[in-house]
């Protein structure tokens, strides 16, 4: 059953430095087998960062918690707080799609002319 892991982290380091680091770790995650793909998010008031990971099984998941990659995420970050929540997913809105469409740009709605 695939499998939502939510890791929330407070950190000392500025927006700046976390998000450099945030991005030279970013290709190593395209390596996890069983990722089906993560979402990282900023809370605007707290400047708290969240990764998102969506994983195809609750096998995959474990066997992502034990690599280095994992192990090493609040060292990374400097992490001063650390969050990590698992969840089996239920079901999904749109079931014929990935769990994010992601990335740089955000979508159009389907509303707006082109």
């Amino acid at each position: 059953m695939p499998a939502i892991l939510f890791v929330r982290i407070t950190s000392g380091l500025d927006a700046q430095e976390f998000e450099r680091r945030l991005l030279e770790r970013r290709p190593r995650f395209r390596d996890v087998p069983g990722l089906l793909q993560k979402v990282y998010g900023r809370d605007s008031t707290t400047g708290d960062v969240c990764g998102i990971y969506f994983v195809e099984s609750q096998e995959a998941l474990d066997a992502f918690r034990e690599t280095e990659l994992a192990r090493t995420i609040p060292a990374a970050y400097e992490a001063v707080e650390v969050r990590r929540e698992v969840y089996e997913v239920l079901y999904s809105l749109r079931p014929d799609g990935r769990p994010y469409r992601s990335t740089a740009v955000a979508p159009r709605p389907r509303w707006c002319p082109s």
